[in-house]
């Protein structure tokens, strides 16, 4: 990874993009996967793996922990024979990956304590629900001012688990801390994502018995022990929407070696409505627009629904949209920060606090900034932006190369922690960006 404490990006926008790009592994799911290697003491290898930011925290974090791992040409091979320590005092970076480890920490050890630490700045995310699965599992549990410590000394029971919400991040550590332990467990309420079911792909290879049934549920049988797995990891749908995006919204022409359709569907019909285009290959989806691009209403929920990570390239998208737009995000309270950057460079955006959606929304009543008025088209032209956190960065990223003029983007390892070598693969697609 380049460093990229005092690096910018200089972005001088206003032209179409177009060529081939080839998506990376996907984060959410290659993080998750180093972390399910800490539940054995075999060699396990994970292909098509992203160097990114936050893929070398959790590497950081094994390392931490055990592991001996090589990492090269998009392939790492990781081993944890023996669990060094329980404690994980500080990582070089943060990230919000730390927590899971405890559910292997349990399994392996019967003790674990992780920092508490950060991540994206959309926020707060609320870890009650992961603690709480442990709880359930026979784990006992305490916060302490810098750190979240559990024990379980006479290992993990199954048990039945329901979420009041289908958190990605809960369900991974409920899995994670089941497939190990004595007995059953039901997961009620679970995500479904596609990263899970990849996740899940990798636990089976290990030799874990999980069940997919409907309405949410997933069960999960302890068996005594894992081994080791080789799996290749599925590519990242939140690179392919941030292409797809800029395809369009720069009147581009792009073809996205690896999108795969079926992570993709509620996107796609999104993208159609409003005058975009897409055509499905066996090895990928081109991206273009069809026609003059109008304005619609989306509504952000959990996978099958239209992914929280995409609204904010879709609304640089709407940016170029004729009519009045509305974004409503039902996932997290706070996640429309960045419109504030697109509106100094000429977008019309309104972030309001009223539910302006048909779904059932968590917010409701607290009075949140989780609605979205955009209206079109506007020209957008550049400035200076500093990224708060990897999804703004890449909305700053695609507004920068829609803008006329030369754009600054500022505090680029944000978007370093998702978008592996995103400057270079650029500038294969003819965008005039260069890394300073």
């Amino acid at each position: 990874m380049p460093n990229t404490t005092e690096e910018y990006f200089s972005v001088k926008g206003g032209r179409p993009i177009k060529g081939t790009v080839r998506l990376a592994g996907a984060k959410n799911a290659a993080t998750k996967m180093l972390v399910a290697s800490l539940l054995t003491d075999e060699e396990c290898t994970l292909e098509n793996f992203p160097d990114i930011g936050d893929t070398r925290i959790v590497l950081e974090l094994c390392e931490v922990l055990g592991s001996k791992f090589d990492f090269k040409d998009s392939k790492v091979t990781i081993r944890t024979e023996k669990i060094k320590t329980t404690k994980v005092e500080a990582l070089s970076r943060k990230n919000r990956i730390p927590i899971l480890a405890l559910g292997p920490l349990l399994t392996r050890m019967g003790e674990g304590e992780v920092p508490i630490v950060g991540g994206d700045k959309i926020g707060p995310r609320p870890v009650d629900m992961h603690l709480t699965s442990l709880e359930a599992l026979g784990a006992e549990v305490e916060i302490g001012t810098d750190s979240y410590h559990a024990r379980a000394p006479r290992g993990l029971k199954g048990a039945e688990i329901t979420f009041r919400y289908p958190s990605v991040g809960a369900t991974e550590q409920a899995i994670m801390a089941a497939v190990l332990a004595r007995g059953k467990t039901i997961v009620r309420n679970a995500a479904v994502e596609p990263e899970i079911t990849d996740l899940i792909k990798v636990l089976q290879k290990m030799g874990a018995i999980i069940e997919l049934g409907t309405n949410r549920v997933i069960s999960i049988y302890g068996v005594e022990r894992l081994k080791g797995f080789k799996h290749r990891i599925m590519s990242d749908r939140n690179e392919a929407v941030s292409f797809a995006c800029l395809a369009v919204a720069t009147d581009g022409d792009i073809f996205v070696e690896g999108a795969e359709q079926e992570h993709l569907i509620t996107f796609l019909n999104s993208l159609r409505r409003i005058g975009g285009e897409y055509e499905v290959r066996e090895n990928g989806i081109r991206f273009w627009r069809a026609k003059k691009l109008t304005g619609t209403k989306i509504e952000t929920e959990t996978h099958p629904g239209f992914m929280t990570d995409w609204q904010q390239p879709f609304t640089v998208l709407l940016t170029q949209s004729e009519g009045a737009s509305v974004v409503h995000e039902t996932v997290y309270e706070d996640r429309f920060g960045y419109t504030k950057d697109l509106n100094l460079m000429g977008a019309n955006i309104k972030v309001v606090n009223e539910c302006l959606g048909d779904l059932p929304c968590r917010f409701k009543d607290n009075l949140s900034p989780h609605s979205a008025i955009i209206e079109g088209p506007t020209k957008l032209h550049g400035r200076e932006i500093i990224v708060p956190d990897i999804r703004a960065g890449i909305a700053h990223l695609i507004a920068a190369l829609v803008a006329g003029g030369e754009s600054t983007i500022r505090g680029i390892s944000e978007i370093d922690r998702g978008y592996e070598r995103i400057d270079e693969r650029l500038r294969k697609l003819g965008a005039d960006i260069q890394r300073i």
